[in-house]
């Protein structure tokens, strides 16, 4: 064996350093100029289009759809089978649940008005943007151009129809604001505040201020609704 041969094994073997910095199960199917970071792992018949951005120490689970050009920030966590559709963009440490549906286009239709399929340029589509630290619960779905909020929480089965605030917990359909939630995702108390803010506080001691006018939307009806038979 040459010493040419030898020096091009050791090349080979560097290269696969290099890529085992993420992991990729074998049956996902990755597009052209996907950027991954370090320690994501990627798992079972995951689709990943082409030109997204996926940050470090991220978790995409079985059967998770992530649209072109869509933006993943570090320590992410996609569960089973979320629909990621384009363009969404997803800070750091956001949570994604199982099924949850991003969709991209308010009035959509297959056809166009003289029965012509639609094609790519007949779609007007939104962003939907996650803010850091903000949880999506499983089977939500999320309207297009919608915000969620920084450390927001979005319950199981939800369909958020408007942007969420920073902190609050949001349910229901359409998902109205039932309370807020500490960074750790605990409900916050009231213990204070003026004319302009609230001053919470969660069991774990950290204090959270939200502008009174968010905190005012909070339906206090939840749970004392006059309950209708059905016979």
């Amino acid at each position: 064996m040459s010493k040419k041969t030898k020096q091009s094994k050791k090349k080979v073997k560097s290269s696969k350093k290099v890529a085992a910095s993420f992991f990729v199960h074998s049956s996902a199917i990755i597009e052209n100029h996907v950027q991954i970071g370090d320690g994501t792992k990627i798992w079972h018949f995951t689709h990943i289009r082409r030109d997204t951005k996926i940050g470090k120490n991220c978790v995409i689970g079985k059967g998770v759809f992530v649209d072109f050009e869509s933006e993943i920030g570090d320590n992410v966590k996609i569960q089973n089978h979320a629909i990621i559709y384009h363009k969404a963009i997803l800070e750091n440490g956001v949570f994604i649940g199982p099924n949850v549906c991003f969709t991209n286009d308010k009035i959509p239709r297959a056809i166009n008005p003289n029965g012509s399929p639609k094609s790519a340029a007949d779609w007007s589509v939104s962003t939907i943007r996650i803010e850091q630290g903000a949880s999506i619960g499983g089977h939500s779905v999320i309207l297009p151009g919608i915000k969620i909020g920084k450390f927001a929480m979005v319950g199981a089965g939800a369909v958020v129809t408007h942007d969420v605030p920073d902190f609050a917990l949001v349910y229901g359909n359409p998902a109205q604001i039932r309370d807020f939630v500490c960074k750790c995702g605990k409900r916050l108390s009231k213990i204070g505040g003026n004319e302009d803010v609230v001053l919470t506080k969660c069991p774990c001691g950290i204090e959270i201020v939200i502008p009174k006018e968010i905190y005012q939307q909070k339906d206090s009806s939840d749970g004392k609704r006059k309950r209708i038979w059905i016979r």
